[in-house]
C-alpha cells in the first residue's frame, strides 16, 4: 500500500478516536450533574500531557521502536477508556472511579499525537519526501477522521451518554493493531557521536530540554505555552454553552441547539481545510507570522462565540467555527513542523515531545482550570439568574486573554530566518 495512504490511515483513526468524545464529554458531564467539574476531565488531558509524551518520546528515541510502543499506548488507551464508558452507564456510578479510569486513558492517548507524528516524520524523510509539503495532506486525514466521530456521536444520540467513550476504545483498539503494520522507526543508541558513552541526561533523552538554550527555541515553546491555554477550552465549554440554548424558549428548538456537535463540527471541517494551506503560508510568511494569525484566529474564535446564538445569531457560531481551522492548524501543525526542522534527527521523538508538554501539557492545563473558575463563578453558580450573561462575559475574558498573548508574541519573538 502506498506510504502516504498508510500514514493517512493512522492519522484517520488517531483522531477519529478522540472525536469521539472531546467535543461532547462536556454535555455528558453536564447532564450527569457534573457541570462543575468539566474542567477537571479536560484539564487531566493538560497534565499527563505534562510528562506522558515527553517519557514516551524517550523511549521510542531509545528503546522501543515507535509504531511499536504507538500501538501499546493505543491499546491500552483503548481498553481503559471502554471500561471508562461501560462504568458510566451503570446506574449511581462513582465520579472518582470514572475519573480513574478516563484519567488513565488519556494518559496513553496523549502521547500517540508526538508519537504518531514522528513516525509520519521518519518515513517519509526515508522516502525521500519534503516533510513540510508532504506531512500536511496526511495529517488532514486526522481532522477527517475526527470530524466523522463528532457526527456519528450526535446522529446516535450519544452526546450526553458515556457510551461515547466506548466508541472511542473500540477504534483505538483496532488502531493499535494496524500501528504494528506501519513502517519501523530506528531506536539511537545512547552514546556520544565519538562512540563514548553517554551521560546520564544523553542516556534518558532528556538533551531535548537542551533547545531552551536555543533563544529562538526558548521563546517559542513559553509561547506554545501560553497560546496552549486556548487549545482546550472550547473543546469543553462550547457544547455545554449552545445546549443551554435549549432552556430558552427563543432558540429551544433550533438546529445548533440540538446538534451542537454537528454545529461544532464545523471547526473540524475548516481545519480540514486550512491544512492544506499551511505549506503555503510557511514559506510565504515564515513561522511568525504564521503564528500570530492562529493568535488572532483565537481572538476571533472566543469573541464571535460571545456575541452569537443559535438562532438569528448562528452565524457569528458557524464563522467562529470556521476561524478555529486558522487558529488550531496554523499553531499546532506549523510548530511540529517548525520543531521538526529545527532539531536533530537523534531527539525528534523527544522534541515532539517536549511541544507536546508545553502546548497540551502546561498550557492545556492552565486554559482548562482558568476556565473552570471563570465558568464557575460566572455561570455554574447558584447565585447566578443569568446564565447567558455569564457565558457571555466568559468568552470576552477569553478572547481579551488570547489578544494580549498575541501582542506578546509580536514584540518577543524575532526567529532568525532561514
Amino acid at each position: 500500500m502506498n506510504l502516504k495512504i498508510r500514514l493517512s490511515i493512522m492519522n484517520f483513526l488517531g483522531f477519529a478516536a478522540w472525536g469521539a468524545y472531546l467535543t461532547c464529554m462536556g454535555a455528558y458531564l453536564a447532564e450527569a450533574g457534573f457541570g462543575s467539574i468539566i474542567g477537571w476531565f479536560y484539564s487531566v488531558q493538560g497534565i499527563v500531557s505534562i510528562f506522558m509524551p515527553g517519557i514516551m518520546g524517550i523511549v521510542a528515541d531509545r528503546w522501543i521502536q515507535a509504531q511499536k510502543l504507538l500501538s501499546l499506548c493505543h491499546l491500552t488507551a483503548g481498553a481503559f477508556i471502554c471500561a471508562a464508558g461501560v462504568y458510566g452507564s451503570m446506574e449511581g456510578c462513582s465520579m472518582g472511579m470514572l475519573f480513574t479510569l478516563y484519567a488513565i486513558s488519556v494518559a496513553f492517548y496523549m502521547p500517540t499525537i508526538a508519537l504518531s507524528n514522528s513516525v509520519a516524520f521518519n518515513a517519509l524523510t526515508k522516502a525521500g519526501m519534503d516533510t513540510i509539503k508532504a506531512f500536511p495532506p496526511i495529517r488532514v486525514f486526522g481532522t477527517i477522521g475526527f470530524i466523522c466521530t463528532m457526527i456519528a456521536v450526535d446522529v446516535c444520540g450519544l452526546q450526553t451518554s458515556s457510551m461515547q467513550f466506548v466508541v472511542s476504545g473500540v477504534i483505538s483498539i483496532f488502531l493499535a493493531l494496524y500501528c504494528l503494520t506501519l513502517p519501523a522507526v530506528p531506536t539511537k543508541n545512547a552514546s556520544h557521536d565519538d562512540g563514548r558513552p553517554a551521560g546520564l541526561v544523553q542516556a534518558l533523552g532528556l538533551d531535548a530540554f537542551k533547545l531552551f538554550r536555543q533563544k529562538d527555541m526558548a521563546i517559542f515553546f513559553i509561547f506554545s505555552m501560553f497560546l496552549g491555554v486556548s487549545l482546550q477550552v472550547t473543546n469543553g465549554y462550547a457544547n455545554p454553552y449552545i445546549t443551554s440554548f435549549q432552556s430558552i424558549a427563543e432558540y429551544a428548538d433550533t438546529f445548533g441547539a440540538q446538534h451542537a456537535n454537528i454545529l461544532i463540527s464545523i471547526s473540524q471541517i475548516s481545519e480540514t481545510c486550512c491544512i492544506l494551506l499551511i505549506p503555503f503560508f510557511l514559506k510565504r510568511f515564515g513561522i511568525k507570522k504564521v503564528v500570530m494569525i492562529a493568535m488572532a484566529a483565537w481572538v476571533l474564535r472566543f469573541g464571535l462565540f460571545g456575541l452569537g446564538n443559535p438562532g438569528s445569531g448562528v452565524w457569528m457560531f458557524i464563522l467562529s467555527c470556521i476561524v478555529y481551522g486558522v487558529a488550531f492548524d496554523f499553531f499546532n501543525i506549523s510548530g511540529a513542523l517548525f520543531v521538526d526542522q529545527n532539531t536533530d534527527t537523534g531527539i525528534r521523538s523527544s522534541a515532539q515531545g517536549l511541544f507536546m508538554i508545553m502546548t497540551n501539557g502546561l498550557g492545556a492545563t492552565i486554559g482548562t482550570l482558568g476556565a473552570q473558575v471563570i465558568v464557575n463563578n460566572l455561570v455554574f453558580n447558584e447565585g447566578i439568574t443569568d446564565t447567558l450573561a455569564g457565558w457571555r462575559e466568559s468568552w470576552y475574558i477569553f478572547a481579551a486573554y488570547s489578544l494580549v498573548v498575541l501582542v506578546l508574541f509580536a514584540i518577543i519573538f524575532r526567529p532568525k530566518e532561514k
